[in-house]
């Protein structure tokens, strides 16, 4: 189908940008990577009045080492994402998720901010979001306001940027020594959306002069297993204090019968039989379902996904714990 018809601005800066959202009123969307909004306007699910291209806007694009945090430009592509040594550096769970976005065609033009202000539950990016504490740097007309993830996503397909809002960046705290990250995504195809993923964040403590590894602490974000992407809070409980019994990790085959390695180019760390981190990690691991509201589509019912929750959630525990 042919998009409606609409007026299209290329502002030169972010105020300008801002001004001509706030004068444009609740007709108005924001272009960038185009990746999201584009289908919608070709199939007439949205059809503004006028379109604001900030794809070009210097000032919200890139990735800057600031302290504590990692600040990323909205605009900023995926690709760029998975490339960047500061992402891979202090923040790698972000690279892992955004190189299962797509494809190369889609990772090189979609971009961060986008995806995210996107909403969609069934994306990668905002359960990572969630699962690292993130925080959205918004700008409007009435200055800039920084909201946290667990207050991003409000619904399907909805989040907390208001008409005249522009996503700038996001703010992503680095969490330290001693934490091993994991995106764990059951998929059709490579190009498809998730049935189910899990975004795991997990901080492992012993392994020497004889001491068993622990799980400290975990930070498991869910994706499309609800409205919105949500924490798996009930596993994030149960986990810490467990142990990761053995010290190898044997190669086994996903979801998708391959075999996989994780980021540091070891044997992925999950098996099917659950060996090696003991029923205990595994039972923690089945309550990941607790508490959300999973979807019912052509590629899964809610049972399978509840299903799928836990068994991803496990794998996506022990590669993480491996990667320590």
């Amino acid at each position: 189908m042919i998009p409606a018809p609409f007026d299209y601005v290329r502002p030169s800066s972010l105020d300008e940008a801002v001004s001509v959202l706030a004068d444009a009123g609740e007709d108005a969307k924001v272009l960038s990577g185009g990746q999201s909004l584009l289908p919608l306007l070709r199939l007439r699910l949205a059809y503004p009045s006028v379109l604001v291209d900030v794809g070009r806007l210097a000032e919200l694009h890139g990735v800057r080492d600031e302290d504590g945090h990692v600040l990323i430009g909205a605009t900023t592509t995926h690709d760029e994402v998975v490339r960047s040594p500061i992402v891979n550096a202090e923040c790698p769970l972000l690279a892992l998720a955004a190189a299962t976005v797509a494809d190369p065609a889609v990772r090189h033009r979609g971009t961060f901010g986008g995806s995210l202000a996107h909403g969609d539950p069934a994306g990668d990016l905002p359960a990572v979001a969630l699962a690292l504490d993130m925080e959205f740097l918004i700008h409007s007309a009435s200055g800039e306001r920084v909201v946290a993830a667990r207050d991003f996503f409000l619904d399907y397909l909805e989040t907390a940027l208001e008409p005249g809002d522009i996503l700038a960046a996001v703010r992503v705290p680095k969490l330290g020594e001693g934490w091993g990250f994991h995106y764990e995504k059951f998929h059709r195809t490579a190009q498809s959306w998730a049935i189910v993923g899990v975004a795991a964040a997990v901080r492992v403590s012993g392994g020497t002069g004889g001491e068993p590894r622990r799980v400290e602490e975990a930070r498991i974000g869910l994706t499309n297993m609800g409205p919105t992407p949500v924490r798996a809070t009930a596993v994030e409980t149960a986990v810490p204090g467990l142990e990761l019994n053995g010290s190898s990790y044997g190669p086994t085959a996903n979801g998708n019968g391959s075999n996989r390695t994780n980021g540091s180019g070891r044997p992925g760390a999950y098996g099917a039989d659950g060996a090696h981190a003991g029923d205990a990690l595994r039972q923690a691991a089945s309550a990941a379902a607790d508490g959300t509201s999973p979807p019912t589509d052509l590629h899964a019912t809610p049972d399978y996904r509840r299903h799928l929750a836990g068994v991803l959630t496990h794998r996506a525990l022990l590669t993480a714990a491996a990667t320590v």
